[in-house]
């Protein structure tokens, strides 16, 4: 294979295969690519996915793929490899007898469909059909799957005791007891490797949990539970972000996945967690593709946050978050470095924001991040762009991230102030080894409407105090920074080694707005 090209893969229902690639080092955006089927033409591609329908079902068929490169005369086979189709499954109608589930949007629900995703097994899926299905928290065990069509959707409860009993979960890089979330894969063990496996979220309808409501309906219930408790925290809570910080970490999240591996979820809109939207821990080999995931109104509102966890894939979805719009992490200090599980192979492509803050990656990275590759991604309308960050105290590494072919509102590497609460961890990160090629970086902040826009830096890299944790080893090749309405060709540079500038344009901006004032860092 191609350097750093050991990605090809697929997801298979009964008719389908939906293949997805690495993009190869010396491919750009004029590279083409072709998918024969058992040895014919299928698709013809400009992007790293395609899906190939009308296939037979519970089927085997050989794939190769094949790319041609602008400066190439000839197609140059880059991966081959054999997958099955699905047998065609049953589908168990949760509005059917014996479940009699009801989709008015106030009857609750949760016996019905629990009992329906307990009689689920390899050879059947649940069923949500047309209709507001209301539910607490659901679990869904090993080779099970949820099918969610158009115009159905499974809807959270806003009353926090819906997703009790409370589980063992992670929040902010914390292990802890939180409420559950509304659908639940696996048993969060840090000591155990995946014990739950091959189960899938799909449709095309939605996923909504208790949002706005069911955040503020959590902290002000744990705040009273909590008593006095809060008051003896009081210098701990000033340290923190706001006074709500500790009393919301115990807020479920929309989709948990812990301890899994071969989990997919595909094409449904997820939205309004009461937290972040899709969490997954101590997992491997994730795949989310042809989604919406989007979040108003909701503190910490993330979209898709892969942590300690190893091969996460995400393409074709589209994010609109009140957060992150996706957040890599890998456990907060001490903890964090204890349990010492990095996130690593994680593949983000062919996504776009129409809000959010952009992809992070950070602050939680005790357990260490490596091998992120990001490619042909639109993040013009997020607030920050690619953001790595980390706490002087956090302990760990972000290395080997490299992204792509893409249009970001700014790169921003450095070290935070935020998030800094607890004990601190045995040193300060590492950041090292990253490379940026073929990017647009617009220089300008989103605020929270699309007339809310300032300049800000389009670069800045920006390491730790201690000798020999300078962001290091930090390349930027073939750049354009600023050049839009608003933005600013600004770079900042501080406590970093090795940082490569190579054919970086700092473009003129057609208009300055004097009123608008310059954000020269990110929070």
């Amino acid at each position: 294979m191609p350097d750093g090209f050991d990605m090809f893969d697929a997801c298979a229902t009964a008719t389908t295969l939906t293949l997805f690639w690495d993009k190869p080092e010396r491919a750009d955006r004029g590279t083409v690519y072709t998918l024969f089927v058992d040895g014919v033409p299928a698709a013809r591609v400009a992007r790293t996915f395609a899906t190939i329908e009308g296939l037979a079902p519970d089927r085997r068929y050989h794939v190769e793929l094949r790319a041609c490169f602008p400066e190439g005369a000839s197609a140059i086979r880059l991966a081959g490899g054999s997958f099955r189709t699905e047998a065609v499954k049953r589908d168990i109608d949760v509005s059917r007898p014996p479940y009699n589930a009801v989709g008015d949007g106030v009857t609750m629900n949760t016996r019905a469909i629990q009992q329906a995703l307990d009689d689920c097994d390899a050879s059947s899926r649940v069923v949500i059909p047309a209709g507001v299905f209301l539910t607490g928290a659901l679990t869904m065990h090993s080779e099970s799957e949820l099918h969610v069509k158009a115009g159905g959707t499974l809807q959270g409860s806003v009353d926090p005791s819906d997703y009790e009993p409370r589980v063992w979960s992670r929040f902010e890089g914390v292990e802890r007891e939180c409420y559950a979330s509304l659908v639940n894969v696996g048993v969060l063990d840090h000591t155990a490797g995946c014990t739950t496996h091959d189960v899938r979220l799909s449709g095309e309808g939605t996923i909504r949990g208790g949002g706005a409501r069911l955040m503020r309906a959590t902290i002000d219930r744990e705040r009273v539970r909590m008593g006095g408790e809060l008051d003896d925290m009081a210098d701990y809570i000033a340290a923190c972000e706001n006074e709500d910080t500790v009393p919301a970490r115990v807020r479920g999240r929309l989709i948990s996945i812990c301890n899994a591996e071969r989990v997919e979820l595909a094409g449904l809109v997820f939205e309004d967690g009461s937290s972040w939207n899709i969490h997954c821990v101590y997992s491997r080999h994730i795949v989310t593709h042809g989604a919406t995931i989007r979040s108003s109104g909701v503190w910490n509102g993330d979209g898709w946050d892969p942590d300690s966890s190893e091969d996460c894939v995400l393409f074709d979805t589209t994010f609109d978050t009140g957060d992150d719009m996706v957040a890599i992490k890998s456990g907060k200090n001490p903890e964090g470095n204890r349990i010492n599980r990095p996130t690593r192979r994680v593949r983000i492509f062919s996504c776009s924001a129409l809000g959010g803050h952009g992809i992070a990656i950070g602050s939680e990275i005790s357990g260490g991040v490596e091998d992120v590759r990001i490619w042909d991604v639109d993040l013009a309308r997020s607030r920050y762009g690619i953001h790595i960050k980390a706490t002087a105290k956090r302990g760990g590494y972000v290395r080997d991230v490299s992204v792509r072919d893409s249009t970001v509102a700014a790169v921003t590497i450095h070290s935070v102030s935020y998030n800094d609460d607890g004990e601190s961890g045995p040193g300060q990160p590492y950041f090292e080894r990253f490379r940026f090629e073929r990017l647009h970086a617009l220089g300008r902040y989103w605020g929270e409407t699309a007339d809310d826009v300032y300049p800000s830096t389009a670069v800045l890299v920006k390491g730790f105090d201690k000798p020999g944790h300078e962001a290091r080893d930090i390349v930027f090749k073939d750049v354009t920074l600023g050049g839009v309405d608003g933005g600013c060709g600004r770079v900042e540079l501080c406590d970093c080694a090795g940082v490569v500038f190579d054919r970086v344009d700092a473009a003129a901006n057609p208009v300055a707005d004097p009123s608008r004032p310059f954000k020269a860092a990110v929070s």
